[in-house]
């Protein structure tokens, strides 16, 4: 995996690309509430947690274990990674093989924690990640998933944690899954925190960043909770202007 330039996606202003950064564990909805915020606001968006399980993916092609962190940093680099931006045409590919669908397979699901905890191949993917939102040629990019608001965009102007209680996600997965028992989805959801707790504190929202509690809110009234944060957040003087009353 080459390891790209990572000019900053911070501030917004200038030729800056906007960065929305959305945190959340397993089941609060980030991905698709982060989907359609980008489309209400006519932004990119990234789902950066499709690196990680694309590498996975690529790991298990190679017969690679998981859990061995000095064969998945190997395998890593020759890891052909590319994937859309546009909200309404997503893919990902890896080499010329498209795997959008491939790294939603539950042996990859299992696997991918183990790729996610080497802290080296972490530093590429984020590396990766900042250069795409930089490169993406559009006003703003919704970029979602875990660390977002602390390591990858931590000077992002827009950072919002987006949570539920845990019996509520439990419930919002097992409707997705509708082949999967209840009971599995709930205990398969607590060993994904647990699993991630072990890398990042992400139940906690980072100074400066914005919490939104979807617990009783429905789809549409998060997407309006979370654009009713980035709105203010945009439209709020910086601090440079409040000191000269511009």
């Amino acid at each position: 995996m080459t390891d790209p330039s990572t000019p900053s996606t911070g501030s917004g202003t200038g030729d800056l690309t906007v960065v929305v950064a959305i945190d959340g564990p397993a089941g609060s909805g980030k991905s698709s509430v982060s989907k359609q915020t980008a489309r209400r606001l006519g932004f990119g968006y990234l789902d950066t947690g499709a690196a990680y399980r694309a590498l996975a993916w690529h790991a298990l092609q190679h017969g690679i274990d998981t859990s061995d962190a000095a064969a998945v940093l190997d395998v890593s680099g020759d890891f052909d990674y590319a994937i859309s931006l546009d909200p309404d045409q997503y893919w990902v590919r890896v080499g010329q093989t498209d795997v959008t669908d491939a790294i939603r397979d539950p042996r990859v699901s299992d696997a991918v924690s183990g790729v996610a905890r080497v802290p080296a191949v972490r530093e590429s993917v984020n590396a990766l990640f900042r250069a795409l939102v930089a490169q993406s040629g559009r006003p703003g990019v919704v970029v979602e998933g875990r660390d977002i608001t602390t390591v990858v965009a931590p000077d992002a102007p827009v950072r919002i944690l987006l949570t539920a209680a845990p019996e509520v996600r439990a419930a919002r997965r097992s409707a997705e899954l509708t082949t999967h028992d209840a009971a599995a989805v709930a205990a398969a959801l607590h060993q994904r925190d647990a699993s991630d707790s072990a890398v990042v504190d992400f139940l906690t929202a980072a100074p400066g960043v914005e919490v939104v509690d979807s617990t009783h809110l429905d789809f549409d009234q998060t997407v309006d909770a979370v654009l009713g944060v980035i709105r203010a957040a945009l439209s709020a003087p910086t601090a440079d202007t409040a000191q000269t009353g511009a």
